[in-house]
């Protein structure tokens, strides 16, 4: 109270201070109003715009912190708004249209070049023990054709083991169809880790015994690859899951369940509960998942396993950091392991931007 006795006088509050929000309301109407002069506009619409545009704008300076983090840098700069769009599946189809100033372009290089200098390597090293064997074979046949000649009714015997070992070592390298390996490189206990190209609906015809599935703690198939396996598999596959979900419960994180693959190719799917990107120890979370699939294969007694790339999406794991982990937790497995029942470990990635970082890591491992 004054000393008039006057009314105490008040703050008035803005829109944005009464909503909880700290974006701009009255601007939000106004822009609002400009925009669409036809409609009548509502006191909840500015609120609920402003509010939609500040969590985008956290989510989009989060991950680009992320970004430039992982890129040792101290500052955001546009490139990394770019990288983080990029590496969001959601942001980047909300945002697909939109040019990001001074953004930069994404690294995309195309397949038939990696193809060429190192899927094309791979082929060679597997038929390299094949010509030096038939070269031998054609010098015997020529001198054994000069010292019977008078004999026409010999002729020289086929080497059919060694045909038919050199066609099992191309059937077992290719994974089948519409898959495209583009380089390869052998660890610890002579096993092949492939890098392979191909599209998100394609992997449940894959021709490996396993193949693992990111999912969450209840062994959820909405969205990505247990989508994607679940149209390949149909009914029965889905009716598994549902076994395996009252038989099993709630996955713990970084624990991993296995069920049958009814309707492809493959024997097993393997469903792991990969961690959240910032959660405690996600990073040591990560390994010991990539660690537990494996083991679970070699349970199963299984020769090949498909990886696709596991944190992406809702879990918020940053490319480039999430393969460093993966190829870790694999060399690190075979180091320490003595026998193992896997022979050939495919992993499947379905976007460019994810086959350069890959093919940047393994480059890295062979240097090491």
């Amino acid at each position: 109270m004054s000393a008039r006795g006057g009314k105490k006088k008040t703050t008035k509050l803005s829109r944005s201070a009464r909503a909880g929000v700290i974006f701009p309301v009255g601007r939000m109407k106004r822009y609002l109003r400009t925009g669409t002069p036809k409609y009548r506009i509502g006191m909840g619409a500015p609120v609920y715009m402003a509010a939609v545009i500040e969590y985008l704008a956290a989510e989009i300076l989060e991950l680009a912190g992320n970004a430039a983090r992982d890129n040792k840098k101290g500052r955001i700069t546009p490139r990394h708004i770019k990288l983080a769009v990029a590496n969001d599946e959601e942001l980047n189809q909300l945002l697909r249209g939109v040019t990001i100033s001074n953004g930069g372009v994404l690294p995309r290089i195309h397949p038939e070049l990696l193809s060429k200098k190192r899927g094309g390597r791979v082929k060679v090293d597997t038929q390299a023990s094949v010509p030096e064997k038939s070269e031998k074979q054609v010098k015997s046949n020529k001198r054994s054709g000069k010292k019977g000649r008078g004999k026409p009714g010999r002729k020289p015997r086929k080497n059919t083991e060694n045909d038919k070992e050199a066609s099992n070592s191309t059937v077992d390298d290719v994974p089948g169809e519409g898959f495209t390996i583009l380089s390869a490189k052998s660890l610890f206990l002579g096993q092949k880790l492939s890098l392979t190209e191909s599209e998100l609906s394609k992997i449940g015809s894959i021709k490996v015994e396993g193949i693992i599935n990111p999912t969450n703690a209840d062994i959820d198939l909405k969205d990505g690859v247990g989508n994607a396996l679940e149209k390949a598999g149909g009914k029965d596959f889905l009716d598994a899951v549902k076994e395996l979900r009252k038989t099993q419960g709630p996955l713990d994180v970084a624990s991993v369940a296995v069920s049958q693959a009814s309707g492809m190719a493959a024997r097993f799917i393997i469903h792991c509960n990969v961690p959240q990107w910032g959660s405690e120890k996600c990073e040591d979370q990560l390994e010991k998942t990539v660690k537990n699939c494996l083991s679970a294969a070699e349970e199963k007694k299984l020769k090949s396993v498909a990886f696709p790339s596991l944190p992406g999406g809702r879990n918020g794991f940053p490319k480039q950091t999430a393969a460093q982990l993966i190829l870790k937790a694999i060399s690190n497995h075979f180091v320490s392991a003595t026998t193992s029942s896997l022979k050939n470990i495919y992993f499947v990635l379905f976007d460019s931007e994810s086959i350069g970082i890959y093919l940047q890591e393994m480059a890295k491992m062979d240097s090491k």
